[in-house]
């Protein structure tokens, strides 16, 4: 029997050939048309009796704003334009929306109904796993399509049929390229977090595989910023697309605190294995793969127990990491920017930036892995006198006004600000400045006298120089 194809209609105006975006605060040039007004709580959305059962049994009472400023117009079938910090409930915002409006229908093979796009590996899995509790109580199929994973499985269960696929770019066009996906029957496509896309180098990719989304469906755009790439994503594939952000006052900026430790190049990282150390866990960001191998090994050796998270790892690899994390095995998580999005954990109150990032949106993804759906938590960034003029330029670009606090290992306001504590193991093979240096540490600059007094000092060891009588 041939499945039930969807019929997907808009309440609002139809599409155009051109899309159209707002104008204003996010700098898209065009006009948006006006949304629904907000709901001011789930029962007034008419959301079917299945997502309000798994609702209430999650525990999840009332929108948060970006859910209550979006869900009306998208569950009315309308293009939208989000603007949400990461940590805001946006994935239910569109979940919730593209779930109920697939429910009731069935994907034929290799051709699913509704397609969310991601940056990440990590951040398809969280998509994924929000929102599988509400697609199996609605009796739809979800497929997660992700690298570093056998392909073939992908296809097979593609091929089985799946309404919903959850698709990083480069494994989701690898998979239409060998026909294993069809985009033919997509109604409702969903981009999260475009900006990162764009910097990733995904553009053309994202581009390609909406051209091949067929025009009169519905499309959702989230981005923390909007520079031209993602303007140009809301130009080529929205139509008048409702406009909805979050202001900080209501995102995870509002509950965050921010701080910034002046530390000594030389001390930089006993006060990082001291943070490490606290009670509680602890995510802590590093520049380079080879930095987070390295300073997870100093961890692990100074008794605490630590885990790497990097791209030069397996998917397999990162999962269980991540899921190690998650369950309180390892107490804290050593990563490189891979981690800066994507990723959730309940009750994650401290982000360390052991490098300080470069750019304003990596400060602020970093530190959405804390202070997350309105819980309270705290982003630090150790600083070197050398990296303070670039630090406080980004800051001022974020638009986060940090309290500054010179620091140095073992002292109590260090111990106040983050909770630091002497690790349980002194590692002796890594307590010198040599160990790190390849990490960017560099020892204290020696005065000429204390030089001389070192050398006397090591002479005398060699016997070359006798004590003076």
């Amino acid at each position: 029997m041939k499945a039930k194809q969807p019929s997907f209609g808009r309440s609002g105006p139809g599409r155009s050939d051109q899309g159209r975006a707002p104008q204003g605060e996010l700098s898209v040039p065009g006009t948006s048309a006006p949304g629904l007004p907000p709901a001011v709580s789930f029962a007034d959305l008419e959301l079917p009796v299945e997502l309000m059962r798994v609702l209430a049994e999650l525990g999840v009472r009332d929108p948060f704003p970006i859910q209550a400023a979006i869900l009306p117009s998208a569950l009315a079938g309308r293009d939208v334009l989000g603007r949400a910090r990461t940590g805001s409930g946006k994935t239910l915002a569109f979940g919730l929306a593209l779930l109920a409006r697939t429910a009731g229908h069935r994907a034929e093979p290799k051709r699913p109904l509704a397609l969310v796009l991601v940056p990440t590996r990590e951040l398809a899995q969280q998509v994924s796993e929000v929102l599988a509790p509400y697609a199996e109580a609605l009796g739809l199929r979800s497929v997660t399509v992700v690298g570093g994973l056998a392909i073939n499985r992908q296809a097979a269960a593609l091929r089985a049929g799946a309404e919903v696929v959850v698709a990083t770019p480069g494994r989701l066009a690898d998979l239409v390229t060998r026909r294993d996906c069809h985009l033919d029957r997509v109604r409702i496509a969903v981009l999260d977090e475009a900006d990162q896309m764009c910097d990733m180098g995904f553009l053309p990719q994202v581009s390609q595989i909406l051209e091949q989304v067929p025009r009169g469906g519905q499309r959702m755009l989230f981005s923390a910023t909007l520079d031209r790439n993602v303007d140009q994503l809301v130009r080529d594939h929205l139509s008048e697309p409702v406009l909805a952000t979050v202001d900080r006052a209501e995102g995870s900026v509002a509950t965050m605190e921010h701080h910034v430790l002046n530390v000594h190049p030389a001390d930089k990282y006993a006060t990082a294995t001291e943070i490490a150390a606290r009670d509680g866990r602890v995510l802590m960001f590093l520049d380079t793969k080879q930095a987070v191998d390295q300073f997870t090994r100093h961890l692990r050796s100074s008794g605490i127990k630590a885990g790497a998270l990097h791209s030069g790892k397996s998917q397999p690899q990162r999962t269980h990491t991540l899921a190690r994390f998650k369950d309180g095995a390892i107490t804290v998580l050593v990563a490189t920017n891979v981690a800066a999005r994507g990723i959730h954990v309940e009750h994650l109150d401290l982000v360390v930036n052991v490098d300080p990032p470069s750019e304003p949106k990596d400060y602020l993804h970093r530190g959405g892995r804390t202070a997350r759906a309105g819980e309270s938590g705290s982003v630090v960034t150790l600083v070197t006198p050398s990296q303070r003029r670039d630090v406080n330029r980004m800051m001022s670009d974020a638009g986060i006004r940090p309290t500054v606090t010179q620091v140095r290992s073992g002292e109590e306001r260090l111990t106040t600000i983050t909770g630091a504590k002497r690790p349980p193991v002194q590692d002796k093979a890594n307590t010198g400045n040599a160990a790190f240096r390849g990490l960017g540490a560099r020892p204290p600059k020696e005065s000429r006298k204390a030089a001389e007094a070192r050398m006397m000092a090591e002479a005398r060891k060699a016997g070359r120089v006798r004590k003076a009588h």
